[in-house]
């Protein structure tokens, strides 16, 4: 008896070592959340831009201000809330109320889950976002009978790609970085990414040439690009940057288009300014997560693994009018281009320069809050995140393989830098 009860204790002690060894994702950071707040040295005039940008994101929207009629969420905020208004999906799924609020005859699609992430669908026959929700069946839209599309059967034939929101942090200092500056900071470390296999290359606009930085193929140019076609695309907004309905029936078409302008009958910057300009102040003037003390053996076996090739941590803005913009050094660990990421990963969707398995390199800052991972939220797991970054095609394999060929150690102290972001 003493002999089992003695082979069970050390049985126990091995699984509870080989554990200890074993790398874990820490998980979402608590405490009090890490980003939210606007960027140093705003005066007055600009800190009432930002706040009013904000309560403008956090606005829920009706038929009458435009609301659909096909729409994914009715609110900014209730895609980009995590860890604070502006950014990423929570973790609890706010669209399932959406999809019947006032009374609409929505179906909930299977992607859309409680506890999994908010989501847009695309078809990968066209490339295009098809929205979730449609305005049928609301209080405030009397004879609008137009149908959801058919999800279950584009999902059994594959049809379907899914995004998560982009957080919209810190966004102003990366609008406020010039290309120049861009292109050099990925040239530095260019001999090195050619023995990682990196290769990676901007994104740039077809109208004048400059790089495009916003979104996960880097697809938009500016944050006034980014919040006016997210206004029309995911509330269905119709705004100065897309002025046209998306849907034509017009027994579901209620009011003058565009439904967001600049007032000219009002006075005063933000009285008569839109609501997708002031999205834009909002989010040009946040601040960039803040980071807790973490630790330099993670850092320094993050860069070890070749992360750093494409993660790049920092850039520095040019000159701004807004100090808290002008001249600054910041840390995104991104360097802003594309980079193919193999058959795991592709989504083949091509937006302007960016291929089918190419995405934008995801900045890490705020990553130790954020909830889902990748580009489609399927997984929740840091680790499970990294690995999913190998295979066939991935500029990330070597780096990968780096990262496997680590001790556990030092493998679990990248993990825990991570989620010290």
């Amino acid at each position: 008896m003493d002999y089992v009860k003695y082979a069970l204790t050390g049985a126990m002690i091995s699984a509870l070592s080989a554990s200890a060894l074993a790398q874990t994702d820490p998980g979402v950071r608590g405490g009090a959340p890490g980003a939210g707040g606007f960027i140093d040295g705003l005066d007055r005039q600009s800190t009432a831009a930002a706040q009013d940008g904000k309560a403008r994101f956090q606005e829920v929207d009706g038929v009458p201000d435009g609301l659909g009629p096909r729409f994914n969420a009715d609110s900014c905020v209730a895609c980009h809330s995590q860890p604070n208004v502006g950014g990423s999906s929570p973790p609890n799924n706010p669209l399932k109320a959406i999809a019947k609020a006032n009374g609409a005859t929505n179906t909930i699609p299977s992607f859309i889950t409680d506890n999994g992430p908010v989501r847009e669908a695309r078809y990968i026959s066209d490339g295009g976002v098809h929205a979730l929700f449609v305005i049928s069946g609301r209080s405030d839209a009397p004879g609008c009978s137009i149908a959801q599309p058919d999800f279950d059967n584009q999902v059994a034939n594959h049809n379907v790609i899914f995004r998560i929101p982009t957080p919209v942090f810190g966004l102003g200092l990366v609008e406020n970085t010039p290309d120049q500056y861009l292109i050099a900071d990925a040239g530095a470390v260019g001999d090195k990414r050619n023995d990682f296999g990196i290769q990676g290359h901007f994104n740039y606009s077809g109208n004048d040439g400059t790089i495009t930085r916003f979104g996960w193929k880097a697809q938009n140019k500016s944050l006034l690009m980014f919040a006016g076609e997210a206004y029309n695309v995911e509330i269905g907004v119709t705004n100065d940057l897309f002025p046209q309905e998306r849907d034509y029936d017009a027994d579901c078409q209620y009011n003058t288009l565009p439904e967001d302008g600049t007032d000219i009958s009002q006075s005063g910057a933000q009285l008569f300014s839109s609501d997708v300009t002031m999205f834009a102040k909002f989010m040009q003037m946040t601040a960039p997560p803040t980071p807790v003390n973490g630790s330099n053996n993670g850092l320094q076996a993050f860069n070890n693994a070749g992360c750093n090739l494409c993660h790049i941590q920092n850039h520095t803005t040019g000159p701004s009018a807004i100090s808290g913009l002008n001249k600054v050094t910041y840390s995104p660990f991104s360097d802003f281009q594309v980079h193919a990421m193999g058959q795991n990963l592709e989504d083949q969707i091509s937006q302007g320069g960016a291929g089918g398995d190419e995405f934008r390199t995801a900045p890490l800052w705020g990553v130790g809050q954020r909830v889902f991972f990748l580009h489609d939220g399927r997984t929740t797991d840091l680790l499970d995140a990294i690995k999913q970054h190998a295979s066939d095609g991935s500029e990330a394999n070597q780096s990968i393989q780096k990262f496997n060929g680590l001790p556990r150690s030092q493998q679990q102290a990248i993990l825990d830098f991570l989620r010290s972001l």
